[in-house]
């Protein structure tokens, strides 16, 4: 056993005693220190017996003797402490001493003996000073054991290993004047003159490595303040340059009243803790690689990346901690019958979820939060020791004072925990925990920026006759997942349909608001019935009457499905990409006119184009065709591409084909593709305006059978005829001005549709007397047809009814 000089908080002899014998014995592995106080200490003493060591061992909590219990101990057995050297048991009347036990639960490593010369005994201050230094010995006393070769005592391994630092350094900090008191040593490691500290916490962390500097403040965050002893490793660099590990264990005191009053921390050398070469570029690139991870998934996956390979293991497991329960997010091997049976018990969805009771070492892991590390044989609960027979290290991770999960990696073979191992786990667990609380915060803002997109955008796309609308939206990866991009289907009257799709400048919630409002105007105005070019126009001067900073550009196509005949009109967007029949593809050109919002009274253009049937027209937002990375026009030759050598058939895999190649994204990606395919049988149409005479009603009448009986329909032709009535009197006894009516023949229903000038809806009465001469005609309407309703017009309204036909043969289309 080394002898050193020893001097600490009173105390001026340390000695170890490590568990031995199968958990029966305690043995003596160093003593240190003014050897002459207690001569004669035993080198194996049972863990049943009467002495100190064995009675702070078996009550898991430190025992104080002052001197006269001490020298009660040395009557009743005086080979335990028979008193300084030469001089008898009645000297030891100045001696006093603590026995400290090292270790907790199933972690129990054996016990720490202090004694000094303190006549009136250890005060309370030294008391928790020493026990702080306790759990410093027991950190060292773990990693020594670690280092042990193959599976022999420990005590046989470590009485040449200096397990207690000859001296310990304890600092108290005044929380109400923030003045430190630092004892020398303290001062001595870290390298600052006793003459040149000012009682100032900053003058000690200036000695801190940056990076550290966070989790060293953290312990005095009001907010987190607990009795509860902190345990906690840090860098320092030294004048001289030198990089040393530190470890710290502190203390906070509390008053009557329960308000935090004092920090009590002890400070000692954990050159245990230094990594090699090797680590520190393991650690350097997993954490250049945690600093761009924005998922919990994707830094799970890291971490397995970083452990697995380098340390062999057999599994790794990466949890959060959600209450009292480890949701895991990632298992290698990810197949259940790898893992115990309590976890797949537990496995709900992708991966298991579980309760830390279930494991009561992982709870006391967490609990204490520092890295434990447990050789095989240990004796452990079957949830954990089936993860790890060989060996198996429980690694807590810590981020703004609190545990937000665990790392466990597990060995099937006997594994020997390499000394260095423990450096590079334990600054693992700190970057991981760290990365770990950053990517929940962005998974919750993704889960929210997703919500919001999705509550502003159509959570459906209508079903189009004569074609099939697609589209795809991804928010960006990078800054916040919310910006202005949308798009929107919207079935018009008379067989049309408009595509629109837009982007508010901006990537914030405020462009995601006006996406909103914008998107609600343009759907109100072309329901309205409004053509293209008007539509934009009014959307315009809303936005510009808003009074935000923020512009839209915008692109609007109205299409008649029936006739293939397209209406754009393009406010500042990209122009539509074109894939005819034939698979040649082209960028289709539209006149344009400045972005919405910038000139309240700007004209917007309108072109016209033709499409055939299985033409696939596609609208997309500058985030899918540029990036830093992507010239525009490179990007939409990429579209073009990619939509020449597409199957169109299947509308849906070519939008997925465009947008898959899109990977990191600095904005939103919006892409509204339509395969236009045409309808088999053009609709027949007629109209007829009706003269306000007496007989107006008589002569919409003869207008709907002539026209009726031309195109073959003769079954439907009285239910017809009696919708028109009731239609027609409604418009022209309730309504003024022109009223007109509009007949649509379509292959497999008939459509009567009445415009008038009222913006005014019908109602129909809840309560009818049917005894009354009139108020009948929407009930009969709605008792002929399969449906009806009514939509707004430019200046009024259209009410319309629809009547189901029977399969027929159509006659030719007149003309």
């Amino acid at each position: 056993m080394t002898r050193h000089r020893f001097a600490f908080c009173g105390a001026e002899l340390a000695a170890v005693y490590v568990l031995a014998g199968g958990g029966r014995e305690l043995h003596l592995a160093e003593l240190t220190g003014d050897r002459g106080m207690l001569y004669g200490l035993p080198a194996i003493t049972a863990v049943e017996g009467h002495s100190p060591a064995a009675e702070a061992f078996r009550a898991g909590r430190p025992l104080w003797l002052d001197p006269k219990e001490l020298a009660a101990y040395a009557e009743l057995d005086p080979h335990h402490f028979p008193g300084r050297r030469g001089e008898g048991v009645e000297t030891t009347a100045r001696i006093s001493l603590g026995a400290l036990p090292l270790g907790r639960g199933a972690g129990e490593l054996g016990c720490l003996i202090v004694a000094g010369d303190v006549p009136e005994g250890f005060s309370t201050d030294r008391r928790a000073l020493l026990e702080l230094y306790a759990d410093q010995v027991a950190a060292g006393l773990e990693s020594a054991a670690a280092r042990v070769p193959g599976r022999a005592p420990p005590q046989t391994q470590l009485v040449q290993a200096a397990l207690v630092p000859p001296r310990g350094g304890a600092f108290i900090l005044e929380l109400s004047t923030g003045r430190m008191e630092a004892h020398a040593y303290v001062l001595e490691l870290l390298g600052i003159p006793a003459e040149e500290f000012d009682g100032r916490v900053e003058t000690l962390l200036a000695s801190a490595v940056p990076d550290d500097i966070p989790a060293l403040m953290q312990i005095v965050e009001p907010g987190r303040m607990s009795a509860a002893t902190e345990q906690l490793a840090f860098r320092i660099r030294r004048p001289g340059g030198e990089l040393r590990w530190l470890g710290l264990r502190s203390r906070v005191e509390v008053n009557g009243e329960g308000t935090p009053e004092r920090v009590l921390g002890v400070v000692a050398d954990a050159a245990y803790l230094r990594p090699t070469a090797d680590e520190v570029s393991v650690v350097q690139r997993l954490s250049a690689k945690l600093a761009g991870a924005s998922t919990i998934r994707e830094v799970s996956r890291l971490v397995v990346a970083a452990l697995h390979g380098p340390l062999r293991a057999s599994r790794v497991a990466v949890a959060e901690r959600e209450g009292d329960r480890l949701v895991v997010t990632i298992l290698d091997p990810p197949e259940p019958d790898a893992w115990p049976a309590v976890w797949r018990s537990e496995w709900r969805s992708d991966w298991p979820d579980l309760s830390i009771h279930d494991l009561p070492t992982l709870e006391g892991a967490l609990r204490e939060g520092h890295v434990s590390l447990w050789p095989a044989g240990a004796d452990l609960e079957p949830g954990l020791a089936e993860i790890g027979r060989g060996g198996l290290a429980v690694l807590p991770l810590r981020a703004d004072g609190r545990m937000v999960g665990v790392c466990l990696v597990g060995w099937d073979a006997e594994h020997r925990f390499d000394p260095d191992e423990r450096s590079l786990l334990t600054a693992t667990a700190a970057l991981v925990g760290q990365a770990l609380m950053r990517a929940h915060a962005l998974d919750a803002r993704h889960e929210l920026a997703t919500m919001l997109q999705r509550s502003l955008l159509p959570r459906k796309l209508p079903e189009l006759p004569g074609g099939e609308a697609v589209a795809r939206y991804l928010p960006a990866t990078a800054g916040l997942e919310v910006g202005g991009d949308w798009y929107d289907v919207i079935p018009l009257a008379d067989g049309h349909v408009a595509l629109v799709i837009g982007d508010v400048q901006g990537h914030s919630a405020g462009a995601a608001t006006i996406m909103g409002q914008m998107r609600t105007a343009v759907r109100a105005y072309a329901v309205e019935g409004h053509p293209p070019d008007v539509v934009v126009a009014r959307a315009n001067r809303l936005l510009v009457g808003m009074e935000t900073d923020l512009f839209a550009t915008c692109l609007y196509v109205d299409l008649d499905m029936e006739e293939g005949i397209a209406r754009l009109v393009r406010a500042g967007h990209l122009h539509p990409v074109v894939r005819h029949p034939d698979g040649s593809t082209e960028e289709l050109l539209v006149e344009g006119g400045p972005p919405l919002g910038v000139l309240a009274d700007e004209d917007y253009p309108m072109t016209e184009a033709g499409l055939v049937p299985g033409t696939l027209l596609t609208l997309v937002t500058d985030g899918l065709v540029e990036s830093a990375a992507l010239s525009m026009e490179e990007g939409v030759r990429r579209v073009c591409d990619t939509l020449a050598a597409a199957d169109p058939s299947d509308a849906g895999r070519v939008a997925d084909e465009l947008v898959v190649g899109v990977n990191r994204r600095d904005d939103d990606v919006a892409l509204l593709l339509l395969r236009y395919d045409g309808t088999r049988v053009r609709p027949m149409r007629t109209h007829w305006t009706v003269w306000r005479l007496p007989n107006a009603v008589m002569h919409a009448r003869r207008f709907t059978a002539r026209t009726l009986r031309s195109w073959g329909v003769e079954e439907e032709l009285d239910g017809a005829l009696l919708v028109v009535s009731e239609l027609v009197t409604n418009a022209v006894a309730h309504t003024q001005g022109e009223v007109r009516l509009d007949l649509t023949l379509s292959a497999d229903r008939l459509r009567i549709a009445v415009n008038d000038a009222s913006p005014r809806s019908p109602v129909k009465p809840a309560d009818q007397d049917w005894e009354a001469t009139g108020g009948r005609g929407l009930l009969i309407v709605e008792a002929s047809t399969a449906s009806w309703g009514a939509v707004p017009l430019s200046g009024g309204k259209q009410v319309w009814a629809e009547i189901p036909l029977a399969p027929r043969e159509r006659l030719p289309r007149a003309g």
